[in-house]
Order: structure tokens, then C-alpha cells, then sequence
């Protein structure tokens, strides 16, 4: 999965914020304080939108789906008015919508206008696992008209093109389950009060491909595989015996010392930058013993430093 977060920050909302009131020529001033934070939900078909949306609305968001862009600004708006009773706003956007799609970037604008604090979370998932997904529950792509659900995918992947490229967090859904899905979104909106710096630490495996969303990858086929000691093979890096040979290797703890060293370096300018959600992929060839091991080691690291950390065993359970 990959979460990816790009620069161009919001810019700081100033005093009396204009907030359009509908009428024309007419604007009321909104307290800064009284304009709600704003996610905007987009993806893939089949990629998981629905579920970060339930995520969110379990963490007391409230959650529009299927909203035409056209009508977002209107949407914070009314949040705006709401004498605080909504602070915080998702809305999903996806191409059920598609003929107010090209309204969008014109509502973006609108709100940034306004200095709304907004985010765009975009779910991303491979060709292989979209198609599955959709052959799974028998439904077809919504954008595949007379053609193979592979085609509607295709449309779909050139439509959200542009949109995938400003959003804040892209989440590659491919091989995660629901539950790993929820915790991801828990990871980076759970909380009344921002953590200064997420993490989600990635065991995975080279054979199986990189992980689309990782921020730092690290690589530990430099040490010796336990896949061909007899004994570990059916064990994975979350077994004392498995974990105890791979950090008896020459090696392996200098380079969880001075890896974790240096993520405290890039994570003081991550903060600096106001980059708040990080990926850290940890890589071995089958993604079951030395990058599980290493992971597990690291996030306890980064855990003990303060930073908030999930970990993510993408490719464990493979055979």
C-alpha cells in the first residue's frame, strides 16, 4: 500500500474568513475557527473507498457520499454555520458523479479561496486486484459500458489521473484486507489531537513487487534468508527463533542502529516540512522472515521515540 503525502501545504486561514452564503452579492464573515476541516475521498472503483468513508464516520466525520463537486464548497458551508456541531467533513468523490467531475478543480480553487483546510485522500489499487474484486460480487465496472471490466478500469485510471496526482495521501489497497484498510485510516485521522509524526513500517517481499506507496524503502537480502535454514523455513519473523537468527547475522544490528538513526534525521525534517504521514517499506525476497523481523524491530524503535507507528506484514501469508 502506498501512502504517498506531496507538498504544497494550505495556506493559513486569516481573519474573518468570506464564506459565500448562496445569495449572490452577498458574503457573510465566518470565524476561522467555525470552518470545518474538509477530507475528500476519491479512488479507484473497487479500491476501498466506501471503507475509508465508514472509518471516518466512526471517528465522528461527517460523511457525504456521491457528492457532486460542485456542491462541496456549499457543503463546508453549511458546516461553517453549524455553530460548531460540524468540525469536520468527508466527502466522497468518485465517477458515479462523473458528469460534475470537471467541476471539481473549479470547487478546489473555490475553497482554497477561502483558506479551508483540506485534504485529498486517494485510494489506488492494481489492475489484478480490481478486476478480482469485481468478479468477486458479479458486478460490472461502472465505466465499462458494452466492454470487459478491464476497460472500465483503464477509463476510470485516465479520468482520475490528475486527480491522483494532487492528492495528499494515496493508499494502494492491492493487497490489504478491510481490517488492515481501517487501521490504516485510523493511523492518520484517529485522535483529537495530531501526532507530530505516523508511521506505518511495511515487511514485504522483492519477488511480489514494491510497495506502490512507500515514502523510504530498506532492503535486508544482504543478510543470510532463514528460508534455507530447515528448521525457521515454516516460521516467520514474528517467531523469537527467526528474529534471534536474523540479529545474530553479522551486521543486522549496526543496521537497525544506524537506520533508525538516520529515520530520527529525515523524520526532524518531515516535521519541519509539515509532513505528517510516512511509509517505511522493509524488504527481503519473499517478504516472511528478515523483513518481518526487521520491521517488527523497527516500529518498537520508532514507537519508543514517540512516534505513532502501525505495522503492516503485506506479503507474510504467501506461499
Amino acid at each position: 500500500m502506498n501512502v504517498n503525502e506531496h507538498d504544497g501545504q494550505q495556506g493559513q486561514a486569516g481573519d474573518g474568513a468570506q464564506v459565500s452564503t448562496g445569495t449572490p452579492n452577498e458574503t457573510a464573515a465566518v470565524p476561522d475557527a467555525a470552518i470545518p476541516e474538509l477530507v475528500i475521498i476519491s479512488g479507484m472503483s473497487g479500491a476501498g473507498r466506501s471503507t475509508a468513508a465508514k472509518c471516518l464516520e466512526d471517528l465522528g466525520w461527517f460523511v457525504v457520499d456521491n457528492l457532486p463537486p460542485a456542491l462541496i464548497p456549499t457543503m463546508v458551508e453549511l458546516g461553517a454555520r453549524s455553530q460548531g456541531n460540524v468540525a469536520r467533513i468527508a466527502v466522497v468523490v468518485d465517477v458515479r458523479g462523473r458528469r460534475f467531475f470537471d467541476n471539481l478543480r473549479e470547487s478546489l480553487a473555490d475553497l482554497d479561496s477561502r483558506n479551508v483546510t483540506r485534504r485529498i485522500v486517494f485510494l489506488e489499487s492494481s489492475d489484478e486486484a480490481l478486476v478480482r474484486r469485481f468478479e468477486s460480487v458479479r458486478r460490472p465496472h461502472p465505466l465499462q459500458g458494452d466492454g470487459r471490466i478491464v476497460d472500465g478500469i483503464a477509463a476510470e485510471r485516465e479520468l482520475l489521473r490528475e486527480l491522483r496526482g494532487d492528492a495528499d495521501l494515496v493508499i494502494d489497497t492491492s493487497s490489504l484486507n478491510v481490517h488492515e484498510l481501517r487501521a490504516k485510516m485510523d493511523a492518520r485521522f484517529a485522535g483529537e489531537e495530531e501526532p507530530e509524526l505516523r508511521a506505518t513500517v511495511m515487511s514485504f517481499g522483492f519477488k511480489y513487487g514494491l510497495p506502490v506507496d512507500a515514502d523510504l524503502v530498506a532492503d535486508m537480502r544482504f543478510l543470510p534468508n532463514p528460508h534455507w535454514v530447515p528448521e525457521l523455513r515454516p516460521f516467520t519473523g514474528l517467531n523469537e527463533e527467526v528474529s534471534a537468527y536474523v540479529f545474530n547475522q553479522p551486521g543486522a544490528k549496526e543496521f537497525l542502529d544506524r537506520y533508525a538513526e538516520l529515520l530520527r534525521l529525515i523524520a526532524a525534517g518531515y516535521r519541519r516540512e509539515g509532513k505528517r504521514y510516512v511509509t517505511i517499506a522493509i524488504g527481503c525476497t519473499g517478504g516472511k522472515h528478515r523483513s518481518v523481523a526487521t520491521s517488527e524491530k523497527l516500529a518498537a524503535r520508532l514507537a519508543a521515540e514517540g512516534v505513532e507507528t502501525v505495522v503492516v506484514h503485506r506479503d507474510m501469508g504467501r506461499e
